[in-house]
């Protein structure tokens, strides 16, 4: 029996979670555009949730978070997604108090969360460098799948663009040079290393979730834990964490 869902919209993928008794099902991800066209009915004020398209019963409560939140209209709880994220760790992990780094496909946060409450937070949302839309554009210019991306984390080459746009020129370049496509992908991963390691600064980390797509990288997720010494916990699936936090938010909306 459904309890209740939680839609993740984010910039590059929608993701859907649903509570059920003893667990959680997942849908998706489902490509942002192709979710509007299949399951969002268009209408004045925003779009509503075709949730018989996604056998979802009418009555079940919904919330939702994400950039694409503010489109929906009627019957949707919208909920912060600094919140979606720490009460989906919770929920996933049981873990109450750490210090969450959530890459996702366009932006990257870091989140202080104690006794389960966001206490503070720190954002990078100017640049793409330490996103997911930076990992896939690097993948493509080496003719990678982004799994095979996360195999790579030795002898990396120094990469001096860090910029989404510049950086696949520059992989292009090395490549031609015939620098090795894998110390190249080691280099990517070391290089959204670099930019996500400022987020943390601010914070005393003891306990480090990753989460959001890029959380898949397994390099990248080694990496931070022998640069902070510590051993991170990604919660599964890393990517429907937020929706797994909306469902657990839902309630407010009752």
């Amino acid at each position: 029996m459904d309890l209740r869902a939680g839609v993740d919209l984010g910039s590059r993928y929608v993701k859907v979670a649903v509570e059920e008794e003893g667990g959680f099902r997942f849908l998706g991800p489902f490509d942002t555009a192709s979710f509007y066209r299949r399951f969002i009915r268009p209408g004045k004020g925003g779009g509503t949730l075709r949730r018989g398209e996604l056998g979802l019963a009418e009555g079940l409560p919904v919330a939702a978070t994400g950039y694409g939140r503010a489109r929906l209209a009627g019957g949707v709880l919208m909920v912060p997604e600094l919140e979606a994220v720490a009460a989906g760790v919770a929920a996933l992990t049981g873990l109450r108090d750490a210090v969450i780094l959530d890459v996702g496909g366009q932006d990257s946060k870091a989140l202080l969360v104690s006794g389960g409450d966001l206490v503070d937070f720190k954002a990078n949302d100017r640049c793409a460098a330490s996103s997911g839309r930076f990992l896939e554009n690097m993948a493509a210019a080496l003719g990678m799948a982004l799994e095979e991306m996360g195999d790579h984390a030795r002898d990396p080459v120094e990469l001096s663009s860090t910029c989404a746009v510049f950086g696949e020129t520059e992989l292009v370049g090395l490549l031609a040079e015939g620098v090795p496509p894998e110390r190249l992908a080691a280099g990517v991963n070391r290089a959204i290393l670099n930019r996500l390691l400022p987020l943390l600064s601010s914070f005393r980390v003891e306990t480090l979730v990753v989460t959001g797509g890029v959380a898949r990288n397994r390099a990248l997720v080694r990496m931070l834990g022998e640069r902070l010494g510590l051993e991170p916990v990604v919660p599964q699936p890393p990517d429907f964490v937020a929706a797994v936090g909306c469902c657990r938010l839902s309630s407010r909306g009752e």
